[in-house]
């Protein structure tokens, strides 16, 4: 995950090709082969630490679950393209384009799939691909970078990068402050997440050992990304940092702002993760 950070850092979000999409697909796709296999050769530091990282992979893990982490890589430099390509045209994504390029740009599809590498735990092919368990991977992607989006908006705000976040994306779409984009995003993340739970809970009772493994390995992802994103200096604000292990600073509200049942209003594109028959 600190590749994927450094890497983000330096070509993606801020670096000389965040805002060059032509500059950025070559390097973007050497970076890829560099994850898919270890005869390429190319002169870039990240590209030979990245296949450092998959010799190692190759060497602890079966090819099942190599394979779904460089699928996975694929997807999320697609996605980092997306938002450059936007960037450079200076386009303002609608709520339904910025949801599906969001499920893709903050990595979030690597890091899940990381949980077989990290747990040991072979989740057949017939229970990851049930589209319930696809919907329980978007979802926990979605409400991670949600909350990316609201650990980092001072920082972003401050040093005049907030371009492409969920504020900036439904002052647009609702034409509002950002005040009140703010009480929307977090309830639209609070919608995702109760229907993350409610489903989870269907799903868990009939999971075999591996697959509740991964389910539980999402709901830590939830959980462990927000206590990270408020305590790491990479998103903070400003210079006071909490201290790592001091939980007392970190605050959880009681419930959540928004429960209305259904698809999010004008996401077209994530309103199948309520359909009935998931399950």
């Amino acid at each position: 995950m600190y590749w994927g950070f450094a890497f983000d850092d330096a070509r993606c979000d801020s670096g000389p090709l965040s805002g060059r999409p032509a500059q950025f697909n070559a390097p973007g796709g050497q970076v890829q082969r560099a994850c898919e296999t270890d005869s390429a050769i190319f002169h870039d530091r990240f590209a030979g630490a990245l296949q450092d990282i998959m010799r190692r992979f190759r060497a602890s893990a079966p090819p099942t679950q190599v394979s779904r982490f460089a699928h996975a890589h694929r997807a999320w430099l697609s996605g980092v393209a997306w938002q450059i390509g936007n960037q450079a045209a200076g386009r303002m994504p609608g709520l339904d384009d910025f949801l599906v390029m969001r499920l893709l740009s903050p990595g979030g599809e690597p890091t899940f799939a990381l949980l077989e590498l990290a747990t040991g735990a072979r989740v057949p092919d017939r229970d990851l691909h049930r589209p319930a368990v696809r919907a329980l991977t978007e979802m926990a992607i979605l409400v991670a970078a949600l909350d990316n989006d609201a650990h980092s908006l001072h920082k972003e705000l401050t040093g005049g990068q907030a371009d492409q976040n969920v504020y900036t994306v439904l002052m647009q779409e609702l034409e509002c402050p950002l005040q009140d984009a703010v009480r929307a995003a977090t309830g639209l993340r609070d919608r995702v997440l109760l229907r993350f739970i409610e489903l989870h809970d269907r799903v868990r009772p009939t999971a075999g050992q591996d697959l509740a493994t991964y389910l539980q390995g999402l709901r830590y992802g939830i959980r462990g990304n927000n206590e990270w994103g408020l305590r790491v200096p990479r998103c903070l604000s400003c210079g006071q940092w909490p201290d790592e292990m001091d939980d007392t600073l970190l605050t959880w509200a009681d419930e959540p702002s928004d429960t209305r049942p259904g698809p999010v209003e004008g996401a077209p594109a994530i309103a199948w993760w309520w359909d009935a028959d998931l399950g």
